[in-house]
Protein backbone atom coordinates (compact mmCIF):
# COMPACT_ATOMS: atom_id res chain seq x y z
CA UNK A 1 0.00 0.00 0.00
CA UNK A 2 2.91 2.36 -0.03
CA UNK A 3 4.07 2.43 -2.80
CA UNK A 4 1.05 3.14 -4.34
CA UNK A 5 0.23 5.67 -2.02
CA UNK A 6 3.15 7.09 -3.45
CA UNK A 7 6.08 6.59 -1.15
CA UNK A 8 9.65 6.28 -2.49
CA UNK A 9 11.34 2.79 -1.96
CA UNK A 10 13.77 4.34 0.56
CA UNK A 11 10.39 5.75 2.71
CA UNK A 12 8.95 2.20 2.77
CA UNK A 13 12.45 0.36 3.47
CA UNK A 14 12.86 3.27 6.15
CA UNK A 15 8.74 2.37 7.58
CA UNK A 16 9.42 -1.48 7.49
CA UNK A 17 13.08 -0.95 8.87
CA UNK A 18 14.97 -2.86 6.05
CA UNK A 19 17.68 -1.92 3.91
CA UNK A 20 16.73 -0.50 0.80
CA UNK A 21 18.53 -3.05 -1.36
CA UNK A 22 15.82 -5.51 0.41
CA UNK A 23 12.71 -3.38 -0.18
CA UNK A 24 13.78 -3.77 -4.32
CA UNK A 25 14.75 -7.48 -4.48
CA UNK A 26 11.22 -8.01 -2.58
CA UNK A 27 9.47 -5.63 -5.04
CA UNK A 28 11.03 -7.12 -8.08
CA UNK A 29 10.42 -10.88 -6.29
CA UNK A 30 6.17 -9.54 -6.40
CA UNK A 31 6.48 -7.86 -10.15
CA UNK A 32 8.14 -11.44 -11.16
CA UNK A 33 4.93 -13.23 -9.29
CA UNK A 34 2.45 -11.27 -11.02
CA UNK A 35 4.27 -11.12 -14.09
CA UNK A 36 4.26 -7.15 -14.96
CA UNK A 37 7.32 -5.02 -14.87
CA UNK A 38 5.12 -2.30 -13.55
CA UNK A 39 4.42 -0.97 -10.47
CA UNK A 40 1.17 0.24 -11.51
CA UNK A 41 0.02 -3.13 -12.37
CA UNK A 42 1.43 -4.79 -9.72
CA UNK A 43 -0.50 -2.68 -7.24
CA UNK A 44 -3.82 -4.12 -10.02
CA UNK A 45 -2.22 -7.68 -9.59
CA UNK A 46 -2.05 -7.49 -6.32
CA UNK A 47 -5.75 -6.35 -4.95
CA UNK A 48 -6.76 -8.71 -7.69
CA UNK A 49 -5.00 -11.70 -5.67
CA UNK A 50 -6.11 -10.49 -2.40
CA UNK A 51 -2.30 -9.50 -1.74
CA UNK A 52 -3.34 -6.68 0.54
Amino acid sequence: MLLLAGYTDAAVAARLGISLRTMQRRVRRLMDLAGTDSRVLLGWHARDRGWL
